[in-house]
């Protein structure tokens, strides 16, 4: 069925281009970069360790500049052997060649493991003399924030064993995931995830009662491995937070995205508070469908006069370029790249792991976006939120290694407002009161999937590690009986939630690879929806600004590379004000 599918939206050809990394698995540039790399780490472990705090600022530069050239390569080498595997994930030998870079990265990474505990472990006072002149200049967020860590690193013989043990922790079970999955089928016809899950929006309630049924069964063969993966990342990560000393579960996400517990704490209050807009919502659409009770599998049914023709891969293309191109010329012509260089994998294809993401790679490359293409309006979303990470990444590359990486929080908002392009780029052609009006709907539900879905389930992390922290393992019936409560929480009577649903947390892959991630997507959407506020207020002074909050990647801390905007992440009015964007939308539709 994907074969057939694949060539009817013109996809079987939309394949990346990883010779632009290797030429393949066995193309021994790789083993001599590995080599190159154990050779450089050791010998900057030779010249530097136990000098970092006597250093002068010029020998420091060079010093970062070093270690930045080192994980530049390796960042290489390990991007293609992820983008490899996503690809083949049933392929043995494709697995065996990537655990073999995380092992060899686990290897080097030890060597070098001393810079960042001497250099966190120097008095503040001797750190800020080496970083005030401009020497540093380039590195000195990064300095700075490396240094945000120091409480909550171990010694160095603690650092280097846990360095040493990475390849068998975190990364080796959520590989487990991606393979059972990856191997996984549903229903009568042996479905991949993404077809079944696609079903969902079916116009045809059969359709999608069938599609849930399958997915349900599919994950409940699996269930037993499922909820043992979960149980021993959960445990994992009660480890690591005791033995660091963060105060919460979800308090390293917060430094690793720069952010303060409490303006975390202020997000999620304000969404939860607003979660009567998902009510109001639901209850309209079970109105307007005409059923008695919105089902769980009813969620992401499609109104009447939506279009529901599946678009070819060429209309998604120019439907997205155009939007970009309309919004900045720039970002449509960095945009297209992705699609005239072979920097995208779009078909469905056996063994493909499924979803979609943008990967950075490294800056002397280009990044890549992987999607599975079934041509939706919402995969075109999909398209647009991917290329949106894809340009945000393009432009900050320029930044290098260390200062081109962005927080979650900032990444996200460069996904979500592409989404918001598109959608105003599309809104505007439609005539028809009732598609125009059916075309707003399927807005909200994105923006609701994004929003309080998500806040949704960082209510369900926050129950189970704290359930785990404070009464062992969890049951198969516990965690769906957390998953039930946290999603009933705000759907309230609007969506009858049935009991094989609870099992669907099971199929979620942020939970085991970024524990806390998901309110980056909330932060993103709400922050973006008052940025967009002020680009239809002035659209010239804007675009520049928002294009060089782009390219400065990770090169300062959010709330300082927001500054040009008036955004204050501490304002509870802040976050209300964007809630209040979405409850205007839904009165439109009311």
């Amino acid at each position: 069925m994907s074969t057939t599918l694949n060539e009817q939206l013109g996809t079987t050809e939309i394949l990346w281009q990883l010779t632009d990394l290797y030429m393949g698995i066995d193309d021994p540039k790789i083993e001599a970069d590995i080599l190159w790399c154990e050779q450089e780490a050791q010998a900057i472990k030779e010249q530097f360790t136990g000098k970092i705090a006597s250093l002068p600022a010029s020998e420091l530069l060079g010093l970062v500049s070093r270690l930045e050239t080192l994980e530049t390569l390796m960042g290489r080498i390990a991007t293609f052997a992820f983008l490899n595997f996503t690809t083949q994930i049933q392929n043995a030998s494709v697995g065996a060649f990537l655990q073999k870079i995380k092992e060899a990265g686990s290897r080097i990474g030890r060597e070098t493991v001393f810079f960042e505990l001497e250099w966190s472990k120097m008095e503040d006072g001797a750190a800020n003399t080496v970083l005030a002149g401009e020497t540093l200049s380039h590195y000195r967020h990064y300095l700075e924030s490396m240094r945000r860590y120091a409480k909550h690193l171990l010694s160095m013989a603690e650092e280097t064993l846990l360095i040493e043990k990475a390849p068998v922790g975190r990364g080796s079970w959520t590989n487990l995931f991606e393979k059972v999955m990856g191997h996984l089928k549903f229903g009568a016809a042996q479905r991949s995830e993404e077809e079944v899950l696609t079903d969902l929006y079916n116009p045809d309630r059969g359709v999608r009662s069938q599609a849930s049924d399958d997915l349900t069964a599919g994950l409940t063969s699996q269930l037993h491995v499922l909820t043992h993966i979960f149980n021993t990342l959960l445990a994992e990560k009660m480890i690591d937070d005791r033995l660091r000393k963060y105060s919460s579960w979800i308090s390293s996400m917060n430094l690793y995205n720069e952010l303060e517990d409490h303006t975390v704490e202020v997000l999620v209050g304000a969404v939860t508070a607003r979660y009567d807009i998902v009510q109001r919502y639901y209850r309209l659409k079970k109105e307007i469908l005409g059923l008695e009770s919105l089902c769980d599998y009813d969620r992401y049914a499609p109104l009447p006069h939506l279009p529901t023709t599946s678009v070819p891969w060429g209309t998604c293309k120019d439907m997205v370029l155009t939007a970009f191109h309309e919004f900045a010329p720039e970002m449509g012509a960095i945009a297209g790249q992705f699609f005239e260089k072979q920097w995208i994998h779009a078909p469905i294809l056996e063994g493909k792991r499924g979803g979609a993401f943008a990967h950075p790679c490294v800056p002397e490359v280009h990044p890549y976006v992987m999607v599975n293409y079934t041509g939706s309006l919402r995969d075109i979303s999909t398209v647009a939120h991917e290329l949106g990470h894809g340009v945000h990444q393009f432009l900050a590359a320029k930044n290098g290694y260390y200062n081109s990486s962005t927080t979650l929080v900032l990444a996200e908002t460069a996904s979500v407002f592409a989404e918001l392009l598109l959608f105003n780029s599309q809104v505007k052609l439609l005539t028809n009161p009732d598609e125009r009006r059916a075309f707003i709907c399927q807005k909200l539900e994105s923006i609701f999937a994004t929003v309080f879905r998500q806040v949704s389930m960082n209510r369900f992390e926050h129950t189970v590690h704290n359930a785990r922290r404070e009464s062992g393992e969890l049951s198969q019936e516990e965690l769906a009986g957390h998953w039930l409560s946290t999603q009933q929480a705000m759907f309230a009577d609007s969506v009858n939630l049935r009991e094989d649903y609870g099992i669907w947390w099971s199929y979620i892959p942020h939970f085991l690879s970024t524990p806390g991630y998901v309110y980056s997507y909330a932060f993103g959407e709400l922050l973006v929806l008052a940025l967009y506020n002020l680009y239809q207020e002035d659209e010239a002074a804007f675009v520049p600004k928002y294009l060089e909050l782009l390219r400065a990647g990770g090169s300062d801390t959010p709330a300082h590379l927001l500054k040009p905007f008036g955004v204050d992440l501490d304002d509870p009015d802040f976050w209300l004000g964007g809630l209040t964007t979405i409850d205007g939308m839904l009165k439109m539709v009311e």
